[in-house]
């Protein structure tokens, strides 16, 4: 299995795992969401909506368009901290992104 499918699985299984914890958006947040230049949208975003319309959406693109992948990831150390008082269950979506930056 190649590093490139590999990382599409990793972000089929974190789409399916927000979508279980009811953390995935069918409407994606106003366009002017998307004008942010703070890390991880941080100003106009809860860190779910940047995971699902930024993160998500970005990697998807690149390993779609045989793009270069990025020298590093490191989403998981924000994903432990933006989402330590969230009420769902969230070990599963940090543990697959810890998966994902260990990738690069």
């Amino acid at each position: 299995m190649t590093k490139r499918t590999q990382l599409a699985g990793l972000l089929d299984d974190l789409q399916t795992e927000l979508d279980q914890q009811g953390l995935w958006e069918s409407m994606p947040p106003a366009p002017s969401a998307f004008d942010s230049q703070t890390p991880f949208f941080a100003d106009t975003m809860a860190f779910t909506q940047w995971l699902q319309w930024v993160f998500i959406a970005r990697f998807r693109a690149i390993l779609d368009a045989q793009h270069p992948l990025p020298g590093q990831c490191d989403v998981a150390p924000m994903a432990e901290e933006a989402l330590k008082e969230m009420d769902q269950e969230t070990t599963q979506i940090i543990a697959l992104l810890k998966q994902f930056d260990d990738h690069f």
